[in-house]
């Protein structure tokens, strides 16, 4: 199922180049690379090449299915037991691809942050569920913002509103918003859904909605990662770019 094994030296060699590019878009328009972090997005990739994304420093792994997800944190939680050298800090995992209401509970077994809440639905179920298992989760809320119907997310103009709503849920921690950039698109068209993101973003921050928490801007993968950090982004989930 998982075809692509990658070397621990190929993954540091792509990561000192993604850095790279981070540190000079993040320098040309005046933020600090350090705000901006990189989440390897693993799906198509063996185990053991996730063993070698952590030895190379990256503690950040999404999913973006749950069966894969569960499956994924029980074997990596048994790797990080059995090593010899402590990781730097605990592994973070992130649930970045669609959930459904019916697997939110394995989702919060594994302890992940859900960047695709695309629905009042969804977090009314993910607040009930966190209530019962006595746990906060954090969530990010997924806009739409290249309005393609194929893609999932909340409509633009509903972000304000929605975020206000969730963030007043118990056992919810809204941390952000997350969009995907449009399928197959030139650097302009990517720059502007990013914009829109960014543009929601600031107005629910305006609007004190979620308080401290809510500082994320989870945009950006391997095609179009450097324009969503011009655009203000903080989280990019990167694959390909990474294993290639």
């Amino acid at each position: 199922m998982y075809t692509l094994a990658v070397t621990r030296n190929r993954i540091e060699k792509n990561l000192k180049l993604i850095r790279q590019d981070i540190v000079a878009v993040a320098q040309r328009v005046g933020r600090d690379p350090a705000e901006v972090s990189i989440v390897a997005v693993t799906k198509a990739v063996d185990v053991d090449t996730i063993k070698n994304v952590l030895d190379a420093g990256l503690l950040d792994l999404g999913e973006n299915r749950v069966g894969q997800l569960t499956s994924r944190v029980e074997d990596i939680d048994a790797y990080v037991k059995r090593r010899r050298n402590p990781l730097p800090g605990p592994v973070r995992w992130h649930m970045i691809g669609h959930l459904q209401r019916n697997k939110v509970r394995p989702t919060l077994a594994c302890g992940a942050t859900i960047h695709s809440v695309d629905s009042l639905r969804l977090a009314e179920e993910i607040s009930q569920r966190a209530r019962k298992a006595k746990l906060t989760v954090d969530i990010m809320l997924q806009v739409n913002c290249s309005q393609e119907q194929q893609k999932h997310g909340i409509a633009v103009g509903a972000g304000g509103h929605l975020a206000e709503m969730i963030a007043a849920m118990p056992n919810l921690r809204l941390i952000g918003l997350m969009t995907m950039g449009p399928t197959g698109a030139d650097p302009q068209e990517s720059r502007n859904s990013f914009s829109r993101l960014k543009f929601i973003f600031d107005e629910i921050k305006k609007a004190k909605i979620g308080g401290r928490a809510f500082r994320h801007l989870s945009m950006g993968m391997s095609g179009d990662y450097t324009i969503a950090v011009e655009q203000g982004a903080t989280i990019l989930r990167i694959g390909s770019a990474l294993f290639a």
